[in-house]
Parts: structure tokens; C-alpha cells; sequence
């Protein structure tokens, strides 16, 4: 090991910072000579996995088989959403910035794993220097390409509606398989932020809580429910014993204030991200549509019931709890966000069938 200056030093250790002293040595005063938690890295991983937030959730399974394979390994992660990364779970979590794509292009890496098909995404694959490399590459033209036989899959069902239609893997199962593993139903790692105390005292207290999320963004507006539905399945929750919760974020303020004021169902407001995700955690079953508050639901273990018209329900793993629901009327919509009848197929999914999901789902007492 390198001696400086008298001093025994373990740069290839997992807590080594190199511009400031490591945790071990903040919190115990342990020194390299003789540090009883030196870790030596085996081998150094890189995740390119930059947005949106929802993917970047249901990308994190492969952490787990990649600690279960290279349990000795650093997991670097380069994303544009640094805060929605489980912080214990990864060594090294990088924001896309120019200070990060300079240091990381100066670094060797043993596996290089580019999940994104966005140009930048791409040119840090060819360009960051790795033993072996899996995911996208870029093309000559100017565009993303398989870097290999195992993303051309993946590669060719997001390019194509054809075979994105014809598809049956789940994401997770085609990103696996996009790293050379086999998915064996590994779950998300994840997050609840419980550690941080938050006050939930508002919330209804002795019945199950149903998280009802009313929006889902504003570029596949055909996924959303009207409020007469809305309307219907929390009158038919708060029938059956059930607490409804409406949930979302600012551009769901003024439709959630109105179902509460046509209801009276719970309405806690707006939170940042990480509040949002801990009052996800407080409750017993989630309904949503395919939006970031699916992809929390799923990665908090929580029942979900999950409305779906756009997207391929294959795509989809609810990891055995809860169900997806679609609309009794076939939608000709795929991938679109805007409906070609004029009228979204969403309103052909009554209350009642998204209602006899939760019932299956969710017990009625807590």
C-alpha cells in the first residue's frame, strides 16, 4: 500500500475519500495502518441511468444482484435525480453535471452499465474508459444504438410500436437481461425516509388507508380519470370502511381540493419528494395510474392498483400485490397523449371495477 510521508494509506478502500477524511475515521479515528473496517474494492461499477424519476426507481433491482455478484464491488450511479437513490445502497451517487463527466472520464471502471438512450448518456459510454460495457452506445448518426447482441431487445421495443406491443417481459426483466443477468424477481431498493419523523397525525387513524393518486403529469393526459370517477370510488371506499387519501403534487392542488370539498376524503396537501414518498409509506394500498407515484407504490411494497390504458400491461410488475385494471373499451391509443376518438378510453373504466381491485387487494381493517 502506498506510504506517504510516513503514513500508510488505502486508496483503494470503499470509505477512502481522498479530499476529506472517510467515515471511519470521523466517527471511530481509525487510521489506514491498522483500520479494523478496510474494505479494498474487487471492482468498480458504473450506472448510467440519468431520468426520468420512475425509471430510475425500477432500475434499482439491479442493485441487488449486484451486490449478490460482486459483493466486494463500488456501485458508482449517475443520474439527474440524485435524491430518489437510496443512499446506503450505493457507494457513490454523481448529478450529471460537467464536474462529474469530467472526473468520471478520467477514471477506469471493470463494468459499465448505460441504461438511457439519451445522446449524453450515450457518449459517456464510448468515452469513459470500462473493462466490459453493457447498454447503449452512440451510433455515428448521431443516435443511440445497442452496444451489444443483449440490448438490441430493449433497444428495438422502444423504437418500434410493433414490438413494443408484442412485448411480454417486464422492464425489470429486460433491463436485467440487458446486463447479461437473469431477472429472478428482484425487488426495488428503496427508501421510506421513516427516519425522518415526519408528523402524520392528520391522517385518518383506525381505518385502512386507500392512497388515491390523481394525476399522472401532463404529457400522457389520456391516462387521466375524470372527477365524476374519481368521485364514485371514494364514495364506495368510505362505504366500505375504507380512508381514502387524496395524493399528488402541485398540478393536482386545485382537483384534489375539489374532490376533497365533494367528498370529504382526506386531503394532507403538497410535500417535496421525500415527504411525498414517506406519506406514500403511511399508507395500506395505493391506486394510481402509470406515473412516478406507481413506480413509489411498487418500490414500497404496498398493494397497488394499478389503471392502465396506454401502456403495455406486460410491462408492468406489481411483484404479486394488487392489481392492474384497464377500461372495458379497447384503447387504440398506444404510447399517445392525446386520444384519436376524442374521448379517452380512461372513462370506460368504472369506479366499481377499480373499487372490487382494492377490495381484493387491501384488507378492510387495519
Amino acid at each position: 500500500m502506498p506510504n506517504l510521508n510516513g503514513s500508510t494509506v488505502h486508496p483503494d478502500c470503499r470509505h477512502f475519500r481522498g479530499d476529506m477524511p472517510c467515515r471511519p475515521n470521523k466517527e471511530h479515528g481509525y487510521v489506514c495502518a491498522d483500520c479494523p473496517v478496510y474494505a479494498p474494492v474487487e471492482q468498480r461499477v458504473l450506472i448510467i441511468k440519468l431520468g426520468a424519476i420512475g425509471d430510475v426507481i425500477r432500475t434499482t433491482p439491479l442493485l441487488r444482484r449486484l451486490r449478490q455478484e460482486y459483493p466486494a464491488a463500488k456501485i458508482t450511479w449517475l443520474t439527474l435525480t440524485p435524491a430518489i437513490l437510496p443512499q446506503g445502497a450505493i457507494d457513490e451517487i454523481l448529478k450529471l453535471d460537467l464536474p462529474s463527466v469530467l472526473h468520471l472520464q478520467a477514471r477506469e471502471f471493470d463494468l459499465l452499465f448505460n441504461l438511457d438512450k439519451d445522446k449524453e448518456a450515450c457518449a459517456l459510454h464510448d468515452t469513459i474508459r470500462a473493462t466490459h460495457k453493457f447498454g447503449y452506445t452512440l451510433h455515428p448518426a448521431g443516435v443511440a444504438w445497442p452496444g451489444n447482441a443483449r440490448a438490441e431487445h430493449k433497444f428495438l421495443t422502444g423504437v418500434f410500436d410493433q414490438l413494443s406491443l408484442a412485448n411480454q417481459k417486464p422492464y425489470v426483466q429486460e433491463i436485467f437481461e440487458l446486463c447479461g443477468f437473469e431477472f429472478r424477481g428482484e425487488e426495488y431498493v428503496f427508501d421510506t425516509h421513516e427516519d425522518k419523523g415526519y408528523n402524520w397525525e392528520a391522517l385518518p387513524q383506525s381505518q385502512p388507508r386507500i392512497g388515491l393518486n390523481t394525476g399522472c403529469g401532463d404529457r400522457w393526459t389520456t391516462r387521466l380519470w375524470s372527477d365524476t370517477q374519481w368521485i364514485a370510488l371514494i364514495t364506495q371506499l368510505q362505504q366500505a370502511g375504507y380512508a381514502p387519501v387524496l395524493l399528488g403534487g402541485t398540478a393536482e392542488e386545485e382537483r384534489n381540493q375539489r374532490l376533497h370539498a365533494a367528498t370529504g376524503a382526506c386531503y394532507p396537501g403538497t410535500f417535496p419528494l421525500e415527504q411525498f414518498i414517506n406519506l406514500m409509506h403511511q399508507m395500506d394500498g395505493i391506486v394510481t395510474q402509470v406515473t412516478m407515484a406507481m413506480h413509489i407504490s411498487i418500490a414500497l411494497a404496498k398493494p397497488t392498483i394499478l389503471m392502465n390504458n396506454i401502456f403495455n400491461p406486460y410491462e408492468f410488475d406489481l411483484y404479486g400485490r394488487g392489481q392492474l385494471v384497464q377500461p372495458d373499451r379497447a384503447c387504440v391509443c398506444f404510447y399517445r397523449g392525446t386520444c384519436k376518438l376524442g374521448t379517452s378510453c380512461m372513462e370506460d373504466l368504472p369506479a366499481e371495477k377499480v373499487f372490487k381491485a382494492v377490495l381484493e387487494s387491501v384488507p378492510q381493517a387495519r
